[in-house]
């Protein structure tokens, strides 16, 4: 029994956590499955894989800006999150757990790929591996905040169950709004932001023109560089990094001087910028490589092994078809947080931080589906409505877990819905 755990945690941690590896055993079976010859064969899996890889090297770059970001945020508003008393941190949760989460993503997925074959209308293939563990560990962290005497068994059981239901319907609910978006069932939208995407996508209609889109707005000639998403990134952010670091610098000068090193301050927030926009191109240089190749290579899976499947996949695959509504969902995201953060702390309700990685992704994402149905105004309800359910969800799931309570600052909205709903259901089963 022991050696067979031992082979799913190997699964779980080698191929199903590692995005590049998953999609491209993807690729691969999928074209030798269309009896490819030998030479497309190693070069689809091969692009498949360097698209993945240029993708996270881009969310990456992104992410390292971001935390850069959320120092200065800390810094001027001198926040920090409060834990539950005598919680076991996410460090903690992670060695003396993190072998659960990786077994029960592996049960898991095989669990989704049955439910996929046997029923018709979900066919969509969840492929976001990252996704797939961390929310495997939040499963296992709210299921031993309700019951800290439960078993490795009964953990594994519902966190397995729970994981492959989750999977196996999120890609389908949201697939009217992901081919209205891209315009075919191509690709399906695999991630834990899908509640306030999906939301976003139907309030748009009733708030905004598809017309009046983010990408079709007329500015004046001296604004124009605007319309070039890499250019108002790197505009947009470097002045927003630049207040902020002046923001922290009056209030801890040292935190702002130690993030800067060398650079003065104000040259280090300008180069921040700079950095944004160049990962924003190459993520979204990624996405496009990664999409023009997984999608045909997937033909020999949907034709051969689960007639009709979709490879569901990360948000950043939507970013390319609304580029500067992803950054106006972030900018209106974190203005709503602000507000609540400010509002929360002055009530003394709790102390949430700004989580800027999940204001940008699921933030862009959501304002993509937004800007489709109701433009502009689509794309800032997005945002806002992320804001406003990360800060939320942040702030009540802080209270509640007693296992790894980090995650609730690490959480998409999805996550939030999920602890919800296991909270009811687990309390009345333990």
């Amino acid at each position: 029994m022991a050696a067979f755990m031992d082979v799913l945690t190997w699964i779980g941690t080698n191929i199903l956590g590692q995005p590049a590896i998953l999609l491209g055993i993807v690729a691969f079976v999928g074209l030798v499955l269309q009896k490819k010859p030998f030479n497309e064969v190693l070069t689809g899996t091969a692009k498949v894989m360097i698209g993945v890889v240029m993708m996270l090297a881009g969310a990456g770059l992104f992410v390292d800006e971001l935390v850069n970001f959320q120092s200065l945020i800390t810094a001027a508003t001198g926040v920090a999150p409060k834990y539950p008393p005598n919680y076991v941190p996410l460090n903690d949760l992670i060695s003396q757990y993190g072998s659960y989460a990786a077994v029960i993503m592996t049960v898991a997925f095989i669990i989704h790929l049955i439910l996929v074959r046997v029923v018709p209308k979900l066919r969509h293939v969840y492929l976001t591996g990252h996704l797939m563990w961390w929310v495997s560990l939040l499963v296992v962290a709210v299921i031993l905040t309700i019951n800290p005497n439960a078993t490795a068994k009964e953990i594994i059981l519902l966190g397995s169950v729970t994981m492959a239901i989750y999977w196996t319907i999120q890609p389908a609910y949201i697939h009217h709004a992901m081919r209205d978006i891209i315009g075919s069932d191509a690709i399906g939208y695999a991630h834990t932001s899908s509640l306030v995407a999906l939301i976003s996508y139907h309030v748009g209609k009733r708030i905004g023109k598809p017309e009046e889109s983010t990408e079709n707005i007329t500015l004046p000639r001296a604004l124009s560089f605007l319309k070039d998403y890499a250019v108002s990134t790197a505009v947009i952010l470097g002045i927003i990094m630049v207040v902020a670091a002046i923001a922290g610098y009056i209030k801890t000068p040292d935190t702002v001087a130690n993030l800067a090193g060398d650079l003065n301050p104000i040259i280090w927030a300008v180069l921040r910028g700079v950095y944004f926009a160049a990962a924003i191109v190459v993520l979204l240089t990624g996405v496009k490589m990664f999409v023009g190749e997984i999608v045909p290579a997937f033909k020999g899976i949907s034709e051969k092994v689960i007639p009709g499947a979709i490879p569901a996949v990360d948000c950043p695959v939507v970013f390319p078809y609304a580029p500067t509504a992803v950054i106006i969902g972030f900018l209106s995201g974190l203005g709503m947080f602000l507000v609540m953060m400010a509002l929360f702390i002055a009530t003394g309700f709790a102390v949430i931080v700004p989580p800027m990685i999940m204001l940008f992704f699921p933030g862009g994402a959501a304002a993509v589906f937004g800007n489709k149905t109701g433009g502009w105004k689509g794309a800032v309800f997005a945002g806002a409505l992320n804001g406003f359910i990360l800060a939320i969800g942040q702030a009540l799931t802080l209270q509640f877990l007693t296992y790894g309570a980090e995650l609730a600052t690490l959480g998409d909205p999805d996550w939030y819905a999920i602890v919800a709903i296991l909270k009811a259901i687990l309390g009345a089963i333990f």
